[in-house]
Formats: C-alpha cells, sequence, structure tokens
C-alpha cells in the first residue's frame, strides 16, 4: 500500500520509470504518447539532453542560493531572455516556482502597486466566469470554476466574475466577432462601475482559458476592446498564461497575438518543461518604479524563488525552442492536429466543437450536436475518456463541468513542440478510439 498522499488515493496508478522523448514508459514496459504535456507542462518531451546537461551542470557548480543573500548567473540571464521578448512595458520578472505562486504574486502585487501609489480603496479583482487561476487560496478565489471553489467559499477573498470570450457557449446567433466581443467590454465597464471605479485594482484573464473549459481562444478584438476598458478606469490587466504562454499557442507569448500588453504576466508550466519546477510573473516598468520608488520592498516571497537550478533549466528550454525554431512547429503541427481532428469527426453526432491555437486544443462532447446539450454529469464521460485513452497508450487532460463548472465534457491536447507530422496523425488516431469506446461504456453508441 502507497504511504503517498495522491490527488486521487483511490486510484491505483502506474509507476512512471522513464521518459524518451514524447513518450513515458511505466514499470511494465507499457510506452504511453504524452498528448497533454502532462498538464501542457512537458513542451520539449521527457529526455531533452541539453536541458538535462544544463541541469546537471548548474547542480554541480550551485544548485541554489537564498535571494535574501544572492542573485545568480542564471536567474539574471532567463530574466533578460524574458524581458526581450516580452509584450513592450513589461520590464521586470519575478521568479517563483509554479502558476498559482505566479498569480498569487501577481495579486498581491497589484494590490501593494495602488498601496504604494496612494490608492488604497482598490481592493476589488474582477475575473471571468469558467476561468482558473490556481489552487492556492488566492488564485483559487479569483478563478471563475464553481466546482473547484465551493469547498473553500467560507475562506475565500470576495472576487467579482463576468461573462467569459467562449464563442462556442457564449456567442449569439447572428453576433459578430466584433459585436460579441463589444457586449464583453461593455459587461466589464458596467461592473468596473457598480463596484466602484476608484475601488477596482485589476481585470484578470487567461489569455486562452486552459483546463476549465478546454483550450478556449479569444475572438480578435476581444482584449484590445478589454485594455482598453481597463485603461479608461485605471485598472490594471492581468493576464494568466500559465498554460497557454511560453510557446504553446505558437508565440512565446500568447497575448503577442491579439496586439495587448497586461500590465501583469504570469507564466509557468512551459517555462522549464518539467525539467524543473519554475514559474515567473511579468511586471510592468509603471508598477516596477512605483515599489522602487516607494518602500523599495515587494511584501511576498518564498524559499525558492529565483532557483538557481531551476533558471538554469529554464533557460535552456527557452533556448532549445528558438535555436530549433519550434515556434515553427508548433503552428503547423497544431493546424495539422485540428484539421485532422475535424475532418475525422465532421459528422460525429457527439463532437461539438474542436477549437484553439497552436499545439493548445479542445474537444467538446456534447449529447446532441445541434443543441450543444451535454452529457448528464453522472456518465462522467471525460474520466472515461481518460481510462480509455490510457488502454490505448494516450495521455489527454480531459475534464468536466465546461459549461457552467458542472455540466460539459471536453478533452485538452497540448502535446510536446517537438512532435513530427506522423505522431499527430497517432495522436488523433488513438483520441478517436478513446472517444468512440468511452461513449460505447457509458452506452451513447
Amino acid at each position: 500500500m502507497t504511504t503517498v498522499f495522491h490527488r486521487a488515493p483511490r486510484a491505483n496508478l502506474p509507476v512512471a520509470v522513464r521518459g524518451d522523448g514524447i513518450e513515458i514508459v511505466d514499470s511494465n514496459g507499457k510506452r504511453y504518447i504524452d498528448a497533454c504535456g502532462g498538464a501542457a507542462v512537458s513542451c520539449l518531451g521527457h529526455s531533452h539532453p541539453r536541458v538535462i546537461e544544463a541541469i546537471q551542470q548548474q547542480a554541480a557548480q550551485l544548485p541554489y542560493a537564498h535571494t535574501s543573500f544572492f542573485t545568480s548567473e542564471p536567474a539574471e540571464a532567463l530574466a533578460d531572455f524574458l524581458v526581450d521578448a516580452a509584450p513592450k512595458g513589461l520590464g521586470h520578472v519575478y521568479f517563483v516556482s509554479g502558476g498559482s505562486e505566479a498569480m498569487e504574486a501577481a495579486l498581491k502585487l497589484a494590490r501593494q502597486y495602488f498601496v504604494e501609489k496612494g490608492e488604497p480603496a482598490r481592493r476589488h479583482f474582477i475575473a471571468r466566469r469558467q476561468s482558473y487561476h490556481g489552487n492556492t487560496l488566492g488564485a483559487l478565489a479569483i478563478g471563475g470554476n464553481a466546482w473547484r471553489r465551493e469547498p473553500f467559499l467560507p475562506i475565500l477573498i470576495e472576487a467579482h466574475h463576468v461573462s467569459p470570450c467562449f464563442a462556442y457557449r457564449e456567442q449569439r446567433a447572428g453576433e459578430t466577432d466584433d459585436a460579441f466581443a463589444q457586449r464583453l467590454a461593455d459587461e466589464l465597464e458596467a461592473k468596473i462601475l457598480e463596484l466602484g471605479a476608484e475601488s477596482v485594482a485589476a481585470f484578470v484573464a487567461e489569455t486562452v482559458v486552459g483546463a476549465t473549459a478546454g483550450a478556449v481562444p479569444p475572438v480578435r478584438a476581444y482584449f484590445r476592446k478589454i485594455r482598453a476598458v481597463c485603461d479608461k478606469y485605471g485598472v490594471l490587466l492581468i493576464l494568466d498564461e500559465v498554460m497557454s504562454g511560453m510557446g504553446r499557442t505558437g508565440h512565446l507569448f500568447a497575448c503577442d497575438e491579439d496586439g495587448v500588453a497586461p500590465d501583469i504576466l504570469a507564466i509557468a508550466k512551459g517555462l522549464g518543461a518539467g525539467y524543473q519546477a519554475i514559474g515567473a510573473t511579468l511586471v510592468s516598468d509603471a508598477i516596477y518604479d512605483t515599489i522602487v520608488g516607494g518602500s523599495g520592498f515587494f511584501q511576498h516571497g518564498h524559499t525558492y524563488i529565483g532557483h538557481a537550478t531551476a533558471c538554469a533549466a529554464a533557460l535552456a528550454v527557452q533556448k532549445v525552442i528558438v535555436e530549433d525554431a519550434l515556434l515553427d512547429n508548433v503552428k503547423a503541427r497544431g493546424e495539422q492536429l485540428r484539421a485532422t481532428l475535424r475532418e475525422r469527426h465532421a459528422a460525429h453526432p457527439h463532437i461539438g466543437d474542436i477549437r484553439g491555437r497552436g499545439l493548445f486544443v479542445g474537444v467538446e462532447l456534447v449529447r446532441d450536436r445541434a443543441s450543444k446539450q451535454a452529457f448528464d454529469p453522472k456518465h462522467k464521460l471525460h474520466a472515461v475518456i481518460k481510462s480509455e485513452a490510457m488502454k490505448f497508450g494516450l495521455m489527454v487532460y480531459p475534464m468536466g463541468g465546461t459549461v457552467d463548472g458542472k455540466n460539459g465534457d471536453h478533452v485538452l491536447l497540448a502535446p510536446p513542440f517537438i512532435c513530427t507530422s506522423a505522431q499527430i496523425e497517432t495522436i488523433a488516431e488513438r483520441l478517436s478510439d478513446a472517444i468512440d469506446g468511452a461513449l460505447s461504456v457509458i452506452g451513447a453508441r
């Protein structure tokens, strides 16, 4: 019997013993294609020699030095790389150990910024329904996933939520993309005015929605209109690219495709590709200068921030992405994956939508394609798909509650950037078999 407190203690998990490119091998020798990167993490697969070498060299030289005493060469070099590539105005990087930490830092920094700026009344955060920003208490409070929040509501800070930019579910019949985006921007403005513009600190959004709704991209005009509303009322724009950032959409920063620059931007998963635990919060010059010119101290911190070995690993990951032109492959293989799935399932009665950007793809399952009615949540179709996929040697990231936190099922795909055309075809084939197998299990075929 295991003494590990697993996240799902009743599950009988296989033991992973080795990584080989885009595959994980278990203790019985079975191979699984990692078509979801774990949780959109393993963008370079599981055995990249240049990243492993960088970790070995840094661990031998200096594995760790506490940031209250020292900076380190890898941290400085990685920050320079990120700032050079980041949207305009994001001039400084605060390193952490993961996505939830990056979002916690973003929220606390936004609050401290306004306190030091002489606007202490700004305390409200607005996010979107069906969003997810992490599992720590602050990040969970801001998130809009009802199922994740419900058990902890009595201990969460107050937060406010507006409609998501979820075209498949929220865009009205006959409504243009521009009109849809404007309606959502107007809703945000109304919420700001309802709360009192002088009391709102920030609007928080995933650039491309990840696990909660399944790779939902915004319509093109959306973030430009949101940015304008935020600027009108002095509200910060915080973008969560923990899952969608660092090349996953074909752009190093997903918001580049939308033509906007946030005030604060959170990244993690693809930053270190799973080789080390690392995340980061990128901060505008205006916020940084306010802190430096005020107290001179960000009242926040964790033991492992700026971890030298983690920074060395992340820098090596980012260099591989650039030197091997992997963003081009992400775009090409992403287009191939969506096109292949759409061709395979053009007439499938239970696949309602195939969406995403780059190698960030969502497949939404429906009971009825015409009405978009979801399956009864009692079937837990998403979980059955995951189980069936594992039988076929395929790792996918399914989730339930796609529509409202309770109803709806989708599958998230986020395969490594190094995937070949042939591997994409195999992923599509195995996923199709897993979906049909799951539908048979619940009696839908």
